[in-house]
């Protein structure tokens, strides 16, 4: 599973602090933990970054490829223009190319920012967000996913360049739209042969508490797995995540993945760190109503 690490982020207190004051040391000390941890690409999140956008992009890039500059960038925020000014002076990883993220599929983003990956050949994160806002099941998942790609396709851009976000929501709340990710996933080599897929694998937990959201997080990767997905933007502070993702935890991979194709274990039999994960699987799948105590139960 490819990992790309999400906490150079804007929301981070001394991440957004250093974004305004243009202090480097904090984004390359992140940007070094990240690689020691093994993030595969390291996303850059503005946020929104209506004001000066255009300016921050490429400053923090440059900022961060002085002391990392073997893995790709996932340029992220809303700001179109300041998008295109990191892609201007990004430099190129052999090999790797660099991530917008992303684009939605909805007209007034995707013919203007299309064009721009094409032309600085860039990968794209196409997010199944559509004019409706999220899609209600995996058929609305693939319906924007034809219509965006189809849109790249013409544009020069193919499949593989193209990572399909098709939107992970919190367990608590949407619980069945998780399953119809997975379903989504299930159907995307046959809507789009060769494109990659990716989502922001810890919305499934936003809302439950701090420490039940690595065992979530961890699971539900796990379960995506099965389904096909190539890659997940992640906590790189959760270092079992990542063992879990590097093939490091192959026993909790076969538990999940076995649950998946319908082989319920004795729970009598399973360790306690075993019998969390089996928990977690069955309140993802619906099978047990979630509540903040659902391990204990």
């Amino acid at each position: 599973m490819i990992l790309i690490g999400e906490s150079l982020n804007v929301i981070s207190k001394k991440i957004g602090r250093a974004f305004k004051e243009r202090d480097p040391k904090p984004l390359q000390e992140e940007a070094l933990e990240q690689k020691k941890l093994g993030m595969d690409y390291i996303d850059i999140n503005l946020g929104p970054a209506k004001k000066d956008g255009h300016e921050l992009m490429p400053w923090v890039i440059q900022t961060v490829q002085e002391v990392v500059d073997d893995i790709p960038l996932a340029l992220d925020t809303s700001n179109i223009d300041a998008i295109e000014a990191g892609l201007k002076v990004i430099k190129e990883v052999p090999g790797k190319s660099h991530l917008i993220n992303s684009i939605m599929c909805r007209p007034e983003r995707y013919e203007k920012m299309v064009p721009i990956a094409a032309e600085y050949g860039a990968d794209f994160i196409a997010l199944m967000w559509g004019p409706e806002g999220l899609p209600r099941d995996e058929n609305e998942r693939a319906a924007l996913c034809v219509e965006l790609l189809y849109f790249a396709n013409e544009a020069g851009i193919p499949n593989e360049k193209i990572w399909v976000d098709g939107i992970v929501t919190p367990v608590n709340i949407q619980q069945p739209q998780l399953m119809s990710l997975m379903e989504f996933q299930k159907m995307l080599q046959d809507i789009a042969p060769g494109a990659k897929s990716t989502c922001g694998l810890s919305n499934i937990s936003n809302g439950p508490p701090n420490h039940l959201r690595p065992i979530l997080n961890q699971t539900y990767m796990v379960m995506l797995d099965k389904c096909g997905m190539y890659s997940v933007i992640s906590d790189p502070l959760d270092e079992k995540l990542t063992a879990i993702a590097k093939g490091e935890r192959q026993d909790i991979v076969d538990l999940i993945h076995g649950m998946l194709d319908g082989n319920e274990p004795d729970m009598d039999s399973l360790s306690d760190e075993l019998r969390e994960y089996a928990k977690t699987v069955n309140v993802i799948l619906g099978n047990s109503l979630y509540s903040d105590s659902w391990l204990e139960v």
